[in-house]
């Protein structure tokens, strides 16, 4: 027993000697109440040595996850293919704190902000877990005065959702956003946004996919057009933007029963959000007798329409669907927003699986200015991959044997095919790692070969260096290739620039598990 619990228990039979002692001699109660309040005091700090451990139940708690290292290799590829083409446009990397002061995200996502986590006072500042990367950046240009940035940011969100693990929705995820800010000419910067997202679902190659786009000012317009009073334009908008997961009718009933549009204004919305197509779709807008008499809708149309023209010029009209019913709830877009879709449900095994929206952003002119005390205003456009949603299909793809991967880097393994090499293994471990080679061997002073090569096989790793008694004391080790088996003699002196050059004739992407 520790010695500090001795001393405790002392005191604790010294205490009750005393509480015995005052009660015998029928002390006043008010002293008697005050050294038992001592002696249980005392007491509450007693731990009990054999006292065994706590019972609880071993989970993650709700909307989370753990990930093992297939996952978390497939994950790092992804992200690896994202970071690569926003590096190509010129993006700089940022970091915020995970948590933010509650008054920065209030007021910024509509009705969605009853999903912001708020967390207990710890310290004088009412803080919350940030819901997405948009907000924080906007402070971070607010708060260090900055009015052109282009960057990326890849971090942890979260959202009080009710979560889909097996779709990819989670209370605690990765966003992966793309922003250009500062003041340019318009639909230029717009552009690029979506040219980026073309290349990343390019190079990461998961399915089929339409680029759909729409414009806030449009929206607006459309919703004044039909006579929906000023008011309700933001919760219209968060209601339309239910479409892609629910029928007209079930949209049009909570517009009227929750969201108080009349049935006729409802009717009017209906046959506008309906409408899909390119430029002849815009060139029917601009002469639509009700939209034409609203200025905001014209220009949202306007707007589209040198956008459309912009993503022709990068070559990716093709992949682009002005599609009316788009709207995106949160409340800080301003202009142009875009929502990225496969159009046809992944195959995964024998089952297809349907992933829906997989990027999406925009415009938001103000968002800044409401962390600014001058409300100056710094122009921003981004968009966020939906990376959860991409990793669900390749680790279902995994899971179903349609890809595999290699969880770890490793090139070369220093094997020994006799007993008592530990040491001439480690000195060929040092040389290469020394020379940048990823090197690993077994821990163990005699290990077995058979051990040894299938470890090798099962991590996938494509050579092996084995060291002998016979080919040491001929100045020579084997190099051997574990897919084919061959085995070759090299001088020792010439090990590492033999292994440099044999792992560049390696198909390293084929063994990295492309995906």
């Amino acid at each position: 027993m520790a010695a500090s619990q001795e001393d405790l228990l002392l005191k604790i039979q010294e205490q009750g000697d005393l509480v015995r002692k005052l009660k015998a001699a029928k002390e006043s109660n008010e002293r008697v109440k005050e050294e038992v309040s001592k002696l249980l005091a005392l007491k509450a700090q007693l731990v009990t040595e054999d006292a065994g451990p706590q019972k609880f139940t071993l989970k993650t708690p709700k909307g989370t996850r753990d990930y093992n290292p297939q996952q978390m290799t497939i994950r790092n590829n992804v992200l690896d293919k994202i970071i690569t083409v926003f590096r190509r446009h010129g993006a700089e990397c940022i970091d915020t704190p995970v948590f933010e002061l509650k008054d920065v995200l209030t007021g910024k996502y509509g009705e969605d902000s009853k999903l912001i986590y708020d967390l207990k006072d710890q310290g004088g500042e009412i803080l919350s877990l940030r819901y997405d990367l948009t907000v924080p950046l906007a402070r971070y240009l607010a708060m260090n005065k900055i009015t052109t940035l282009k960057r990326y940011h890849i971090a942890k969100v979260y959202r009080r959702d009710n979560p889909a693990m097996t779709r990819g929705r989670y209370r605690e995820f990765y966003q992966c956003d793309f922003d250009i800010a500062g003041v340019y000419d318009p639909m230029v910067p717009d552009a690029e946004c979506l040219k980026v997202v073309t290349e990343i679902l390019e190079a990461l190659d998961i399915g089929q996919y339409i680029l759909k786009v729409n414009h806030r000012r449009l929206l607006d317009g459309m919703f004044e057009a039909c006579g929906v009073p000023a008011d309700k334009f933001r919760t219209t908008c968060s209601t339309v933007d239910k479409l892609d997961k629910s029928p007209w009718e079930e949209v049009r009933t909570e517009m009227i029963n929750e969201k108080g549009v009349s049935p006729d204004a409802a009717d009017r919305i209906g046959e506008y959000v309906r409408l899909n197509g390119s430029t002849e779709l815009v060139e029917k807008l601009l002469k639509d007798e009700k939209l034409s008499k609203v200025k905001a809708a014209l220009e949202g149309v306007e707007a589209i329409k040198t956008l459309l023209q912009y993503c022709e010029l990068f070559g990716i009209k093709d992949k682009i669907l002005f599609d009316l019913s788009l709207a995106r709830g949160l409340d800080y877009y301003t202009g142009v927003i875009y929502e990225a879709v496969l159009t046809q449900p992944i195959k995964i095994g024998n089952e297809e699986q349907t992933v829906g929206s997989i990027a999406g952003g925009g415009r938001y002119d103000n968002l800044v200015g409401m962390f600014d005390s001058k409300n100056k205003q710094v122009p921003c456009v981004g968009v966020s991959i939906g990376v959860e949603r991409i990793f669900s299909v390749l680790e279902a793809k995994l899971a179903a044997g349609d890809i595999t991967v290699r969880t770890s880097d490793i090139d070369v393994y220093v094997a020994s095919a006799q007993k008592n090499f530990l040491e001439e293994r480690m000195k060929i471990c040092a040389e290469l790692w020394d020379a940048g080679i990823k090197t690993e061997q077994s821990y163990k002073k005699n290990p077995k070969m058979l051990n040894q090569l299938q470890h090798c096989e099962e991590n996938k790793i494509p050579l092996a260096v084995v060291l002998g008694d016979s080919e040491l004391k001929r100045g020579v080790v084997k190099i051997r290739n574990i897919t084919t088996r061959e085995e070759d003699e090299v001088p020792r002196n010439d090990l590492v620039q033999e292994i440099k050059k044999r792992i560049d004739n390696l198909n390293l992407n084929q063994l990295n598990g492309a995906t």
